[in-house]
């Protein structure tokens, strides 16, 4: 499979930038386009840059990586993105406190100890609603305090991922702001919706479980979310197949679809309306880890 090429998703991959420069070019007629537009590219970047990470659409790392470095939403380095997700995909470490770097749950030991203010922020951002609107703020608070403290601690990688970064976005602006009347607060605002909507999908991906392989979820929708998050809905089978292209995994699935429902415990939705549904309003989980004992915390 030497030198391969995945057009279904090279092609989305300049479609998504297509979008992203008819946004910018959208601002001359309308701010409100313009947001809407961007926003969409966002997400779809992101969820590219989930791709490439799990090697897509080319056999070259350094290729994914330079096809989804433009940082479009802004907040997140793809290298990190990239080391973390993989440290991610340790399913034996799925909802831990400490060693999943994409859990929600919090130590109980630690939950303890926090003011009530910052208790009641955290069982609102359990529910969909609220993981939407201040989720992003949370996740980026957090993830960028343990990486400037790594930094501090002579983290050279961390250090160098952040600094492509920082390059990637300024590339970013000086491009938006030569070619486009779009402003920083649009842009930022397309940025931060973006997020919003990628986290309706990360908000149940996984739930705390005994058993490793029923932590991860299925919901079985084919609809416009679906699209946007390239079939990742399908967690269960990612997580089986980190490898497996994006199209390939609604077949899959219904190709084997008792099999996989047996092997994640039935933890499964019909749809993101079910979901939308049953958590907007209502939190899911607990934010302390139910299943984590006085035994292995590590306060």
């Amino acid at each position: 499979m030497k030198n391969r090429i995945e057009w279904p998703t090279f092609v989305l991959i300049v479609t998504t930038y297509a979008i992203f420069a008819l946004g910018l070019w959208g601002a001359t007629y309308s701010m409100g386009l313009a947001v809407l537009l961007l926003t969409i590219a966002g997400v779809l970047h992101s969820s590219l840059s989930h791709e490439a990470l799990h090697g897509h659409p080319t056999s070259s790392v350094f290729v994914n990586a330079v096809l989804v470095t433009p940082a479009l939403t802004l907040f997140v380095p793809y290298l990190r993105f990239r080391d973390t997700h993989i440290a991610h995909h340790h399913d034996e470490n799925l909802t831990d406190p400490y060693d999943d770097p994409e859990t929600n749950f919090i130590d109980p030991a630690v939950w303890e100890r926090w003011p009530l203010w910052r208790k009641a922020v955290q069982q609102w951002n359990n529910t969909l609603l609220g993981r939407m609107i201040v989720g992003p703020i949370i996740g980026q608070i957090v993830f960028m305090y343990s990486d400037a403290k790594a930094i501090l601690n002579g983290n050279r990688r961390i250090a160098l991922s952040w600094s492509i970064h920082t390059i990637s976005v300024c590339a970013i602006f000086w491009f938006m702001f030569h070619v486009s009347n779009v402003t920083f607060s649009a842009y930022a605002l397309a940025s931060y919706f973006s997020l919003s909507i990628l986290k309706i999908r990360t908000f149940l991906e996984h739930r705390a479980h005994d058993h490793a392989a029923a932590r991860t979820v299925i919901i079985e929708d084919r609809g416009l979310l679906a699209l946007f998050f390239l079939n990742n809905n399908f967690h269960s089978v990612h997580h089986a197949h980190p490898k497996l292209a994006w199209y390939d995994l609604p077949k899959i699935y219904q190709s084997n679809k008792d099999q996989y429902l047996a092997r994640n415990e039935g933890y499964a939705y019909a749809s993101y309306k079910d979901v939308f549904a049953e958590y907007f309003v209502k939190s899911k989980d607990p934010v302390p880890h139910p299943l984590w004992s006085k035994s292995n915390r590590r306060v």
